[in-house]
């Protein structure tokens, strides 16, 4: 049973698991570092968070495909890397990497993943196409519930194709029920379920590894650094229906019906965000974004059609009272004039390539910051350039007075070493402590 952070004393039972006093109070010092910096509070020290996706298998020394495949070897060496390195928040990293299993039984086909598409140490492909017609705006503005079953949910994912025989739901009711349900006698919809069910089955088995090591890192005395994500509208639509060609043309060829669809999508995206956090009793919401970079589209198409729907998304999540924590991707400099219009301590925004000492001008009476460590430096660059770029960070953002939660720029890069991810931790420490 982990003792991490000292024993002796009561302990209480989280799980399996047993946390002592001493554990409890790290736990509860590290949660209260990170949520002190979105309240925009100076907390004791500057918190370092710990993102990663097939990192902990680099280090722990199994194969990306194992830590997608296997759940004990996947729990292992996630766990290990937090006991090892102790960071302040925890991306719950199995729910990033660890469904392999899952996502072969769904046939799903909207990415490659080591072991199925790619070699055992390769990271994820995404295959970009064209999910819905730029004609089929009106059946998803119409009924997106009858879009994804009949439509949708079968181009994506094997499993799925007898649905296109669904009947229509809307249609339903009374002795019409009777008749309308034929379908699903049908053998293609038949194997559909049966498909749909042993994915299930597999995904609790999944989720059930899953909790059972969030409840031994808290035990330990290290709490997650977010309870549930969410995607921003634009991306949701552009990443997993249009494709990138598709929505591209769609911001002149079909303006308005592409702005309808946005709307009704952060709708429905808020709703399913607040549940999932609600369920995971926590605050913090991460939100991945690459759609709103400088080089992506116009200032004046950022505004129209990409920031409203967000900014709708995240301040229906402030009003309940979640805390969204988008990573803008790429350099999103000439946006920050623009995403400053929140209230003030209710964020944690995260950059990639934006100058932090820049973000930190524009926004730093507004909201948290994390990050960006440099992909490169990382993986290129040698233990003391780390601890040099960490305490730059400290010297130009966290000492005036911003509230810097480190992190890389997206995380610890796959192939980062291990003396590398020891420094950033090390120099936070020393200059921040």
């Amino acid at each position: 049973m982990p003792q991490l952070d000292g024993g002796g004393g009561m302990t209480t039972m989280i799980g399996a698991y047993e946390q002592s006093d001493a554990a409890k109070a790290a736990y509860d010092a590290r949660y209260e570092r990170i949520l002190a910096c979105a309240r925009l509070e100076q907390p004791d020290r500057m918190p370092v968070a710990m993102q990663s996706f097939f990192w902990p298998a680099t280090h722990g020394g199994i194969t990306y495909q194992e830590l997608m495949y296997d759940y004990e070897k996947a729990k292992k060496v996630c766990f290990d890397v937090v006991a090892e390195f102790e960071p302040d928040g925890v991306y719950p990293m199995l729910m990033g990497t660890n469904m392999g299993r899952s996502l072969e039984l769904l046939e799903f086909k909207q990415l490659q993943w080591p072991g199925h598409g790619v070699g055992p140490m390769q990271p994820f492909q995404y295959l970009d196409r064209e999910y819905m017609k730029a004609e089929e705006y009106d059946d998803f503005l119409f009924d997106p519930t009858g879009f994804y079953l009949h439509t949708y949910l079968p181009r994506v994912a094997g499993a799925f194709e007898g649905f296109d025989k669904l009947p229509d739901f809307p249609g339903l009711h009374y002795f019409r029920l009777v008749n309308g349900i034929r379908p699903f006698a049908l053998p293609e919809v038949r194997a559909s379920f049966e498909k749909i069910v042993a994915a299930a089955e597999e995904t609790n088995v999944f989720f059930a590894n899953h909790l059972d090591w969030v409840n031994q890192i808290n035990a330990a005395g290290f709490p997650l650094i977010n309870g549930g994500n969410s995607i921003a509208p634009y991306d949701f639509i552009a990443d997993y229906f249009r494709g990138a060609t598709g929505m591209m043309k769609d911001l002149f060829r079909h303006k308005e019906k592409l702005k309808q669809v946005l709307d009704k999508a952060a709708v429905f995206i808020a709703r399913m965000t607040i549940a999932n956090a609600k369920a995971a009793n926590h605050p913090i919401v991460f939100i991945p974004i690459h759609w709103a970079p400088d080089a992506f589209m116009s200032p004046k198409q950022f505004e129209e059609f990409w920031w409203p729907s967000f900014r709708r998304l995240m301040m229906t999540l402030i009003e309940a009272d979640l805390i969204p924590m988008p990573l803008w991707e790429a350099d999103c400099t000439k946006r920050l004039e623009v995403i400053k219009d929140i209230p003030p301590g209710k964020c944690i925004y995260w950059f990639e390539r934006t100058d932090m000492v820049k973000a930190f001008e524009v926004l730093g009476d507004r909201v948290a910051l994390r990050g960006n460590l440099s992909p490169s430096l990382l993986t290129t660059g040698q233990p003391h350039e780390v601890d040099a770029a960490v305490k730059r960070l400290v010297d130009e953002v966290w000492r005036k007075g911003g509230k810097l939660i480190l992190d890389g720029a997206f995380g610890i890069p796959d192939e980062t070493p291990t003396p590398n991810v020891r420094a950033m931790f090390d120099a936070a420490r020393k200059y921040a402590g």
